[in-house]
């Protein structure tokens, strides 16, 4: 019995010191520079909002491409990656997502098609390694 009770007493032991050392902050992301607003013609913010709308467009259930007719605000926030906070006015164009090209598509306006939505994405970039992750995506119709 007092064998059980010492077994007992050990793993309550470890099992106390495996909380107390698990440091909540630990698994919190840094940040090295505070979120700043950036010029939206910047390479870096084109380029993430380029994939965040080809991810939007595939997630999209809507048989048209959307397109991005204004970029509201672009911010830049520096963790382990850098971090673009875009909003954007988007709208439906003409072209249906079975279409090879974009190039040629044109935003849906005074019809019955027209659809304009307001998004805010949250990319995550290493664009020296071509790395983009679409970490966050809110978007409501316009």
């Amino acid at each position: 019995m007092t064998r059980s009770w010492g077994f007992c007493f050990l793993l309550i032991t470890i099992l106390v010191a495996l909380v107390a050392s698990t440091d909540p902050d630990k698994n919190k992301v840094k940040v090295l520079r505070e979120l700043k607003v950036i010029n939206a013609s910047n390479a870096n913010v084109k380029q993430c909002l380029w994939f965040a709308m080809q991810e939007y467009n595939k997630e999209s259930e809507d048989k048209y491409i959307f397109q991005v007719i204004k970029t509201v605000q672009a911010q830049l926030q520096v963790t382990d990656r850098l971090e673009y906070f875009i909003d954007v006015e988007i709208a439906r164009s003409n072209c249906r997502k079975l279409s090879n090209g974009t190039e040629n598509c044109v935003i849906e306006e005074n019809t019955k098609l027209e659809k304009k939505v307001m998004c805010s994405f949250l990319v995550g970039a290493l664009p020296w390694n071509g790395e983009f992750t679409v970490m966050k995506k809110q978007c409501v119709d316009a």
